[in-house]
This record gives C-alpha cells, structure tokens and sequence, in this order.
C-alpha cells in the first residue's frame, strides 16, 4: 500500500511540475528544498520526510498529515450507523 501511495504522489507532483513549466531544479528552488527532494519524489523512493514533502505539496495548495494507527481506530460510541 505505501507503494500505491508514493506512486501516486510521485505522478502528482510530476504532472503538476510541469504543467508549471518548472524543471525539477527551478521547482526545487521555488518550494525551498533540495533537488535530490525533488528527485526522490519524482522517482516514488519512500524514505522521505515527511516536512520536506510537505513544502512540496505546498506549492499546489495540498498538504500530507501524518497518520498513525490511534488515528485509524474508530472509538467505541463514535461510530455512526
């Protein structure tokens, strides 16, 4: 599944990179990473920072939250049905 999401986000940011007419160092340049960020996204690696996609995504107006599995559970009496 992590597979599927960093496939995903990797075809996002590239599409949108240039749609926006930016080669991966002037987009590097403009959302305050470095290049290897950007190369690393690009390529679907999952070693990633999570702050540093962050400034990414930003620059499309979108934005990853951290989840961890509290977040997942649905509590007892909070389930609607």
């Amino acid at each position: 599944m992590q597979k599927d999401i960093m496939s995903a986000l990797s075809e996002f940011v590239k599409r949108r990179r240039k749609q926006a007419g930016l080669t991966q160092v002037e987009f590097a340049e403009r959302s305050g990473v470095a290049l290897t960020v950007i190369r690393k996204i690009e390529q679907g690696k999952t070693n990633l920072n999570l702050d540093k996609v962050n400034l990414v995504l930003r620059m499309f107006g979108h934005e990853l939250a951290p989840v961890n599995s509290r977040e997942l559970k649905v509590e007892e009496g909070n389930e609607k049905g």
